[in-house]
């Protein structure tokens, strides 16, 4: 696949009629992280994909956040080895810089700006021409319904704004690889939708998105690759179909494998709940009426 940094065009070598392998999107080797005595990150191994739909999928506290983080080059590894469309994150990383979209988890954004003043701001820092930057800004704006909103300050903006904004500005430079922390987390269903179909079309040009979930039927509806972490480590890596297996939905898939099936929630410790009695579980019998 070629990338036009100038026009933004994805083209998709053929190499005849049988097509050619792209080399993965990412490589992951041996990857690490502790923070003091807790390990995060427990030596992975990870290649996933390009031109695919892919989903990294886990419990809370399974390391996928860190996983991004070390991936994308905002976190040092204590030990492994990322490659982003072949180039080393850590050995030549405006090449690689170049070529990602990161919307992280928590995001940050430069809250005195407008939106459209934010995006006018980071495809000028990324030397892009400015006549270029002003026309992809307008059209996204445009697509993700933000033109209505491009002059108010970004720290007006509701969860879903800042969570589109944040896309808009992850986008315009037309990555290769796009990375996502929890896209939809507090977004509401109509902003979740316009994010869901930007994506879907970005995805059909032949570029690759990677993004974090623990809802695992947004993954299904979604990914048609996914890889399941859980405590630091993948347990699984795969299309869709070869991490499901023989199970009904990747979400029964998903409970085995980080050995969460079966598992007792109806055990005695919470005899109390329930009942609408009170914090005393008092009923009022020796009280009078209450």
């Amino acid at each position: 696949m070629s990338h036009d940094r100038a026009t933004g065009a994805v083209e998709q070598d053929t190499g005849g009629a049988a097509g050619r392998t792209l080399p993965p999107a990412v490589r992951v080797e041996g990857l690490w992280k502790r923070f003091g005595g807790q390990i995060a990150v427990s030596g992975i191994d990870l290649t996933l994909p390009a031109g695919r739909f892919i989903g990294l999928v886990g419990p809370n506290g399974a390391g996928k956040t860190t996983t991004l983080s070390m991936i994308t080059g905002l976190l040092r590894p204590d030990q492994g080895r990322v490659e982003i469309a072949g180039h080393d994150v850590w050995r030549d990383p405006v090449a690689v810089k170049s070529r990602i979209g990161v919307l992280p988890e928590g995001l940050r954004l430069f809250e005195r700006l407008s939106g459209r003043e934010l995006l006018a701001y980071t495809g000028r820092l990324r030397g892009m021409p400015g006549a270029e930057v002003d026309k992809r800004a307008t059209q996204l704006l445009d697509v993700l319904d933000l033109a209505g909103a491009q002059h108010k300050l970004v720290v007006d903006y509701s969860t879903g704004m800042r969570k589109k904004i944040g896309l808009a500005a992850a986008l315009l430079h037309n990555p290769e690889v796009l990375f996502l922390d929890e896209p939809f987390e507090g977004v509401d269903p109509v902003s979740a939708q316009t994010i869901r179909g930007v994506l879907e079309r970005y995805t059909a040009s032949g570029a690759t998105v990677v993004f974090s979930s623990h809802v695992m039927e947004l993954v299904e509806s979604l990914c048609d690759w996914v890889a399941v972490m859980a405590a630091g480590r993948v347990r699984a890596q795969g299309t869709l179909a070869e991490v499901c297996g023989d199970a009904a939905s990747l979400q029964e898939a998903f409970l085995e494998l980080v050995g969460a099936n079966g598992r007792d929630i109806h055990g005695p410790s919470l005899e109390w709940l329930g009942g609408g009695n009170g914090a005393t579980g008092d009923t009022g019998t020796d009280g009078g009426e209450r």
